[in-house]
């Protein structure tokens, strides 16, 4: 499997680019998470609180009625929308709080764009008794209003972010300020394989259980390994989540699913691996949209949590070695996807998720005889009802 090198690096991206005050707030956290991974205590109860409070194993489900839509594809759903939450979200917001617990720490940070992220977050310090402050970009807090409340009536601080594009980029930049002036009693709960060491890889290992799970229980069903794996991308957890077990896999293609928005050929887009170069964001080298000048460009999607100009630096990675493949599904084939979901099986997708299902569409057209693919349901379609309303 893959595993960073020392200083975190995935092949040349990944790595630790932060302030000194972060620093040895960063090494300890590597140290801790890696003395959790040892213990078996910590394991014991991880996996108690993803079973018992969570709901996992999440269910593979054969979408009958939409394979024999698509002819060419035989579709499983890896329901990661089933989660307490509606998300994948809680895999890893429960992994690192109780390393939190584990280090001392009294109080919470997070950064959020769908707001899942966010509700996950407020979900687990109540569960746990910490205080808890959640960033959110002045935009999302609009499009994203009932995942507000929900944080709130979770005893959550919700801080709206009206710098720069008033997104997740921007809430990310808050939350790092309030975390380098408050290191010695506040944890951040990162949300994506993004960010500085060890973030990406602590988070990836708390998601993977997506993918283990998928691993067996397609094996079960079908005897064999699939012949694709499909997920969207914004920061990249629940993809991640779903590759990793299926690395070694080499018959299995990847494919991630990036948000383009109104169009790759405009301004207005999320597709860091498709229409980024490799620069520095949140303390960690990857693609991201940046202009000549190095300077970030505004992301755009009409998913929340896709809206980010980056990617997690394994995603990278996993491109320039050609292990998976990234393409991009716009904003109008995203809410196709939610119909098309919707319609055939009874099951409404986050918009996020939407865009992986959008694009099994044109996985079928070019696909040769029946394949079989897994899509990532990273999130079920609730809190977006008011943007899904406006569209339709």
């Amino acid at each position: 499997m893959v595993s960073p090198d020392k200083l975190g690096h995935f092949g040349e991206f990944g790595g630790r680019f932060v302030p000194e005050t972060l620093m040895a707030v960063l090494l300890e956290l590597e140290c801790e998470f890696k003395k959790a991974m040892k213990d078996p205590s910590f394991k014991k109860e991880f996996a108690a609180y993803l079973q018992n409070f969570a709901g996992r194993p999440t269910n593979l489900y054969h979408a009958e009625r939409l394979s024999k839509q698509l002819k060419a594809l035989k579709v499983y759903l890896k329901r990661e929308d089933l989660l307490h939450t509606g998300a994948h979200k809680i895999n890893n917001t429960l992994g690192q709080i109780i390393l939190a617990r584990r280090m001392g720490k009294t109080r919470i940070i997070a950064e959020t764009g769908a707001g899942q992220h966010g509700v996950a977050t407020a979900t687990v310090s109540a569960l746990f008794g910490l205080k808890c402050v959640i960033y959110m970009g002045a935009e999302d807090v609009v499009r994203q209003a009932l995942n507000v409340v929900r944080m709130r009536l979770m005893g959550a601080t919700v801080v709206p972010v009206t710098s720069g594009s008033k997104t997740l980029k921007d809430a990310m930049n808050e939350a790092i300020r309030d975390w380098v002036t408050n290191v010695n009693d506040t944890f951040y709960i990162i949300g994506s394989v993004a960010g500085p060491h060890p973030y990406p890889m602590m988070v990836r290992e708390f998601q993977k259980i997506i993918g283990q799970e998928a691993r067996r229980q397609f094996l079960k069903a079908e005897g064999d390994l699939p012949d694709y794996l499909l997920a969207c991308v914004g920061g990249g957890s629940n993809a991640m989540g779903l590759f990793h077990a299926f690395f070694n896999d080499k018959a299995v293609k990847m494919i991630g699913v990036e948000a383009a928005g109104h169009g790759l050929n405009t301004h207005a887009h999320s597709a860091a691996i498709g229409k980024g170069t490799p620069g520095i964001l949140h303390g960690s080298k990857s693609a991201l949209l940046q202009d000549t000048d190095g300077q970030v460009q505004i992301a755009h999607s009409i998913a929340a949590g896709l809206d980010y100009p980056g990617v997690g630096p394994e995603h990278y990675y996993y491109k320039t070695i050609g292990r998976a493949d990234y393409v991009s599904v716009d904003d109008k084939e995203a809410i196709a996807g939610v119909k098309l979901l919707s319609r055939s099986e009874g099951i409404i997708p986050a918009l996020e998720s939407a865009h992986a299902v959008a694009y099994l569409s044109k996985l079928a057209k070019r696909v040769k005889g029946r394949k079989t693919v897994i899509v990532c349901l990273s999130g079920r379609g609730d809190k977006d009802m008011g943007t899904i309303k406006e569209v339709m």
